[in-house]
């Protein structure tokens, strides 16, 4: 009697990152050619405004920018509240040096403190989303001044996250960094030639002193892209555990994205036609 060979499944090494590799100097080149289309070709802008923070996800869009419409036309703005880290403003200052761009600094405090001033009590997470939306407020503003298009920098896994404030961080009509996973950022940063300070430091919205974005997680970014990529296959979680994650972190993982859906869509509207608008009028992206 022959005996049929014995059929094993591949061994996962859940430390390996391979799945999340990326071939960057195919993928600048590609979001290069997409900015470009979608500013000058697609909307009629020739100039992007940009929020540029000091940090990885914000320096990689500026470098974008500058490569697909030329220094000459990206404006940046550094927005910093009195708690904000001197770090984040060298660092800014270390991605205008090296690409030459404008970069003017518009200091938030006054407005963000004209509001919180009736609201003594808001917590850190409020003050944090005043914050955030302050600085959209400005962007915008400085979009219409300098006839230029807000571009967005949020990275996949914090999209996948929340990890944005609603109506701010998440508004601008553009955004070359939202497919991509923050591991696959800090790749590219270094394709592009982002200063490696900048790569290397944590990750902080820098909206509360000492915050950074992997203690509020309670998770780090390469366990968590390593899980997200699998859940966005269609993993459930029981899959995901039996395959070596540890079930904490994947439960982290899953109530991150469960509890955050609403954020990645427009306000719920209630359908009265047929000709609602973007479930059926529009198409999502409607040219």
């Amino acid at each position: 009697m022959k005996l049929l060979p014995i059929i094993t499944a591949p061994i996962l090494d859940i430390n390996s990152s391979e799945n999340l590799d990326i071939n960057a100097p195919l993928l600048a080149d590609w979001l290069i050619a997409f900015v470009r289309d979608e500013i000058v070709r697609r909307r009629g802008f020739s100039k992007a405004v940009v929020g540029l923070s000091g940090g990885v996800d914000s320096a990689v869009t500026t470098y974008i920018c500058a490569r697909a419409l030329g220094a000459e036309n990206v404006h940046c703005i550094r927005m910093p509240y009195r708690t904000s880290s001197q770090e984040s403003l060298d660092h800014a200052q270390l991605v205008q040096d090296d690409l030459g761009i404008s970069v003017r600094t518009i200091e938030i405090t006054a407005a963000v403190d004209g509001y919180l001033q009736f609201e003594p009590e808001a917590d850190g997470r409020r003050r944090g989303n005043v914050m955030a939306r302050q600085r959209m407020i400005i962007l915008f503003d400085q979009s219409a001044s300098l006839g230029a298009l807000p571009i967005g920098t949020g990275n996949k896994t914090e999209r996948m996250f929340g990890y944005f404030t609603w109506h701010a961080d998440d508004s601008p009509p553009v955004n070359p960094l939202g497919d991509l996973y923050k591991t696959q950022v800090w790749a590219l940063a270094r394709e592009l030639g982002v200063p490696e300070v900048i790569i290397k430091k944590p990750a902080s919205a820098d909206l509360i002193v000492g915050q950074t974005d992997e203690s509020d997680f309670g998770i780090s970014y390469e366990q968590a892209d390593r899980i997200l990529y699998f859940m966005l296959k269609g993993y459930d979680p029981a899959k995901i555990i039996c395959m070596g994650f540890p079930e904490q972190d994947v439960l982290i993982v899953k109530a991150r994205v469960d509890s955050t859906h609403w954020k990645r869509h427009l306000p719920t509207v209630a359908m009265l036609s047929s000709t609602s608008i973007n479930d059926y009028y529009l198409r999502p992206v409607d040219y």
